[in-house]
C-alpha cells in the first residue's frame, strides 16, 4: 500500500508518518519511508537546488518531477512489488497545490505532468493535515526557512486552497483536521488505516 502524507508547511505531517510507520511495524508490517523531494541521490541532490537556489516557477516543476520520477523507479514501485507499505512526504499532490496552484501553473498540466513523471504509480491514500495559515506560520516562526517556506501567507493560502480543492474531486484524499494535539490527530488518520487493514 501507498500513502502519503501533504499539508502545507507546519502542518505537523511529517510527525503524523512517524507515528504510522511506528504503528504500521508494531503490526508486523513491513515499511518504507520517503520524502520529497528527495528520497534518492539523485533527488537529494535536487533536493538541494530547489530548497536553496532560486528558479522560474517552471523550472521548478519540472525539477519536483525528475526528483519523482527518480523515487517512483527507485524506491516506491520496487518496494510496492515487495509488499511494502510506502509511506512518502509529499508526492504528487504537492505539485499540484505548490506549483499548480500557487504558481499559477494550472492543476491539469501538472496533474498530466505527473502522470508521466511517475509512470502512473500513485498512492492509494493521502492524507491531508489541514491547518489555518496563520497557525502554520506560528509554529514555522523559530525554524531556518529554506526558499519555498519563505514566500509567506499569499502563497501557502493559495497552497491550502487548492489542497482543499483536490479533497472535494478524490474519495482517497482524506482531510484530517491539523489543529489538534498530536494523539487526537493520529487518531483520526489510526482509524481510518483500521478500516483498510481489517477488510
Amino acid at each position: 500500500m501507498f500513502i502519503a502524507f501533504e499539508g502545507i508547511d507546519g502542518s505537523g505531517k511529517s510527525t503524523q508518518l512517524v507515528l504510522l510507520e511506528k504503528y504500521l511495524i508494531n503490526r508486523g508490517k513491513k515499511v518504507i519511508k520517503v520524502r520529497e523531494p528527495g528520497g534518492t541521490i539523485l533527488g537529494e541532490k535536487i533536493r538541494d537546488l530547489l530548497l536553496n537556489f532560486n528558479m522560474n516557477k517552471r523550472s521548478e516543476l519540472l525539477l519536483f518531477l525528475a526528483s519523482r520520477a527518480q523515487l517512483v523507479e527507485e524506491v516506491i514501485r520496487p518496494s510496492i512489488e515487495k509488499g511494502y507499505f510506502v509511506l512518502a512526504d509529499r508526492f504528487s499532490d504537492s505539485s499540484i497545490a505548490y506549483q499548480g496552484g500557487a504558481r499559477n501553473l494550472g492543476k491539469d498540466l501538472v496533474e498530466k505532468l505527473n502522470i508521466f513523471a511517475t509512470n502512473g504509480i500513485f498512492p492509494d491514500i493521502v492524507f491531508f493535515i489541514d491547518i489555518p495559515v496563520q497557525m502554520a506560520v506560528r509554529r514555522m516562526k523559530e525554524k531556518e526557512k529554506d526558499r519555498i517556506e519563505k514566500e509567506g501567507e499569499d502563497f501557502l493560502e493559495k497552497v491550502r486552497t487548492t489542497y482543499l480543492h483536490i479533497a472535494k474531486s478524490r474519495k482517497n484524499f482524506f482531510v484530517i483536521d491539523g489543529t489538534k494535539d498530536v494523539d487526537y490527530v493520529f487518531s483520526q488518520i489510526k482509524r481510518i488505516i483500521d478500516t483498510m487493514l481489517d477488510h
